[in-house]
């Protein structure tokens, strides 16, 4: 890495992977390199260096036509001189030397530029990469055209943009071996979550075919998220998997040289429905990333392919990651939107950021100066050629490209929210009209039909004021955890199952478990939706395995308390396939839930479904900082039948640190504290609920909502009766419902009456926490 200046940040990180890592078992392909002082010599001994400089020091990178015509112009000039003798000789010996008795060894012949992957500028995809290149003639034409993208348009922009000096900046060309990934898998992994900066987790994308499909954004790959800390005791880590469409893949041609050796052709559709790489690749790929990290002691972009023919996984990059790990820790920044509308397109968000303005449609480069401060850019697919004007926009939205691609990573770069994979944004949205685009709302972004509200703010959490209870988190979204986790926190008071269900699932358990006996359509849609998992049960516990560790390992060793499912029968009968299973209630939010469900004949297969991934994550993935929680429960003999179920699903209270928690909801769980206390190990004040059954009032209603308040007197007598009778016998109380988010004065009765934790949501976690520090005698 200490020859940066003279090869490049690209090859001067190959050559120290392959000087230092070979034996911690990181394959990188072997090559060559030439000098950033060939380059210059190849300027001088063509006399380009004084006209490109001349050229440059008169161009105004704002203005996109200028800034075509003038790059144009400079790589012609490079592209019609000749190399220096000493640099010709150089080549033919090394490649004589690398090729040994192989005519047409295959290479890909990379830039790297003296300036690019240093650690607070990626210059991603700044240069050009040329893939397949066969034959010595082709390879040096490959280099020239090296040479020459230094002065694409993007290059000049970006150099301008962030300040280096254009002749401070030389290019060094890598020859290196191709790995036949065409055959295979390739793809690109940060060390840390690209979105959040969570640093505890490998995030890996891939896809079918040679790399630069999901480099560049052509395609939409799957994605892994694997938990760093689990992976290195050995355990199953993989926290979650997204199936991503993958509908191309570049393979080889028979043409050899630049531009004509590689090609896209389509992924047969069974190859899209299943995962390009198994688990095993995914956990292997994540070692090679963390070995990576702590050789270079810093986040790192890396990367990789996956050969098809000898199965073997290989590192082809690795630079410093540039936008997360540059972040200010103690300062969060949030986007909140403030009003919902009409959802005109949907894809994956970059950056946590809300932008709007009008659409401005562009169909390729050569239109992009058609794009104003302020508009809403939308095409197909950005690259960084599009880096000029992708500064100007208020946000991005495309058809295509996934969160590890290079545009993605100059959205980050430049903070300007985006979304990518939509589909169809083009056709969706048209031009001039005004969207509002959310990136805030978790891995799903959202172009909103007008200009809606939104707040941004910025809270320093450096140190913040100390509080007599816990103030924990309300977190039903797996998608937040890695942002959320950054708020200051005790842990997670309530994690929503239900929300995963909704989320990850949208099938009803009966559906998955009595599968062949659903209708066609209903079969249909389950099948692509469980598309990549080995059936429709694992499907469902894999994702609930995938929902709940994830937010676990987000906040580990921190508790995180999940409530079992609590759907009514009117929810579960909105999930596919539920209408045929779920009784017609005329009160569901008085009816079949909560533990009664579980104890039934008629749901029990299902809340085992439920156990057996609760088991996984607690006892396979080590993450035992899951405590348990029972909503609903009426009785205290229905409180026994539950904690048995779980006990004879292997779930047993106390056994592995395990604590049961019970939803405190109902009036009699206060005023029968003391009896069902001998089931639990504490209660979780649900505040909703027990206000409407004791004002006896539907929360849903809305004739007599006005009446509906948490700091009714009945309702705080119920509440101070739960919390003595949990305080005598030392067990824990917290309250998880909505009322202490919506009232800070609420939360300051709790703390006067001595409450474990509050949970809160999230967007009120920090206003709350202040207003009570303000409110407590010093």
């Amino acid at each position: 890495m200490g020859d940066v200046d003279k090869v490049g940040g690209k090859n001067a990180s190959l050559g120290e992977m392959i000087s230092n890592l070979a034996d911690a078992g990181v394959k990188v392909p072997g090559g060559f390199a030439t000098t950033a002082q060939a380059y210059r010599d190849f300027l001088d001994h063509g006399g380009l260096s004084e006209k490109i400089n001349a050229a440059l020091d008169a161009l105004d990178a704002d203005d996109t036509r200028a800034l075509i015509e003038t790059g144009s112009q400079i790589r012609g000039w490079i592209m019609d001189a000749e190399f220096q003798p000493e640099l010709e000789d150089a080549i033919n010996t090394a490649y004589a030397e690398m090729s040994g008795d192989n005519s047409n060894i295959s290479v890909a012949v990379r830039s790297s530029a003296t300036a690019e992957d240093l650690p607070d500028a990626s210059f991603a995809g700044q240069q050009e990469t040329f893939l397949n290149i066969r034959g010595l003639d082709n390879i040096k034409h490959a280099i020239k055209e090296v040479f020459a993208s230094l002065y694409n348009d993007r290059a000049i922009s970006y150099r301008v943009h962030k300040g280096f000096v254009h002749a401070d900046v030389a290019l060094s060309a890598g020859i290196q071996q191709m790995v036949r990934s065409e055959t295979g898998a390739s793809g690109v992994m940060f060390t840390l979550d690209t979105e959040s900066g969570f640093n505890h987790v490998v995030f890996i994308t891939a896809a079918y075919g040679l790399g630069e499909t999901v480099v560049q954004g052509a395609v939409n790959p799957d994605e892994f998220y694997v938990y760093k800390p689990t992976l290195a005791q050995g355990t199953p880590a993989i926290l979650r998997r997204t199936l991503g469409s993958k509908a191309i893949k570049m393979v080889y041609t028979d043409d050899g040289s630049a531009g004509k050796a590689v090609e896209t052709v389509d992924v047969p559709m069974a190859d899209r429905q299943k995962f390009c790489i198994n688990d095993a690749d995914v956990e292997q790929l994540a070692r090679i990333a963390v070995i990576i990290e702590k050789h270079y002691g810093r986040p790192m972009d890396i990367e990789w392919a996956k050969d098809g023919d000898d199965g073997e996984l290989y590192v082809v990059q690795a630079r410093p990651e540039t936008v997360r790990s540059q972040g200010n820790a103690t300062v969060i920044e949030r986007y909140l939107l403030k009003e919902k509308g009409k959802i005109l397109v949907e894809g994956r968000s970059i950056g946590h950021r809300i932008g709007a303005g009008p659409v401005r449609i562009v169909s390729g480069l050569e239109a992009m100066h058609e794009v104003q401060p302020g508009d809403v850019l939308v095409t197909d697919m950005t690259d960084p050629d599009w880096e000029p004007v992708m500064k100007r926009a208020a946000a991005i939205v495309t058809n295509r490209g996934g969160r590890t691609c290079h545009a993605a990573i100059i959205a980050r770069e430049l903070g300007i929210p985006a979304i990518v994979g939509c589909g169809d944004a083009t056709e969706r949205l048209q031009n001039g009209q005004v969207v509002t685009v959310s990136c805030a709302e978790g891995d799903t972004g959202r172009a909103y039909e007008g200009q809606l509200e939104f707040e941004h703010q910025t809270n320093s959490v450096e140190q913040m004021p100390s509080l007599p209870f816990h103030v924990m988190m309300n977190v039903g979204n797996p998608d937040r955890a890695f942002d959320f986790q950054a708020l200051p926190n005790a842990g997670v008071g309530l994690a929503r199952l239900e929300f995963i269900i909704n989320r990850m699932i949208g099938v009803h358990p009966k559906a998955l478990l009595n599968f062949d006996d659903q209708p066609r359509d209903v079969k249909q849609i389950i099948e692509r939706r469980i598309a990549g998992y080995a059936s429709p049960v694992d499907f469902y516990v894999d994702k609930l395995v995938e929902g709940i560790s994830t937010l676990a390992a987000a906040f580990y060793p921190k508790k995180v308390i999940l409530r079992m499912s609590d759907f009514k029968s009117n929810e579960y009968g909105h999930l596919i396939g539920g209408d045929r299973y779920e009784p017609g209630e005329e009160n569901p939010m008085l009816g079949f839930r909560g533990a009664a469900r579980y104890i039934s004949d008629d749901f029990r297969d299902c809340f085992e479904l439920e156990c057996r991934a609760l088991k996984r994550v607690r006892d396979e993935m080590r993450l035992t900082n899951v405590e348990i929680m029972v909503p609903f429960v009426r009785t205290p003999g229905e409180a026994k039948q539950v904690v048995d179920l779980l006990e004879s699903n292997g779930l047993k209270r106390g056994e592995n640190g395990l604590r049961l928690i019970m939803m405190c909801e109902i009036p009699s769980n206060a005023l029968l504290a003391d009896q069902f206390l001998e089931h639990f190990d504490g209660f979780s004040i649900g505040s909703n609920d027990l206000t409407q059954l004791t004002l006896g009032l539907d929360r849903d209603s809305g004739i007599i909502a006005h009446l509906f308040d948490e700091r009714n007197d009945a309702v705080k007598r119920l509440l101070a009766m739960a919390i003595e009778a949990c305080r005598k016998q030392g067990k824990y109380v917290g309250i998880c419902g909505q009322g202490p988010s919506d009232h800070p004065d609420l939360a300051r009765w709790l703390m006067e009456q001595g409450i474990s934790s509050v949970s809160l949501n999230p967007d009120s976690v920090l206003d709350t926490w202040f207003f009570l520090a303000n409110e407590t005698p010093a």
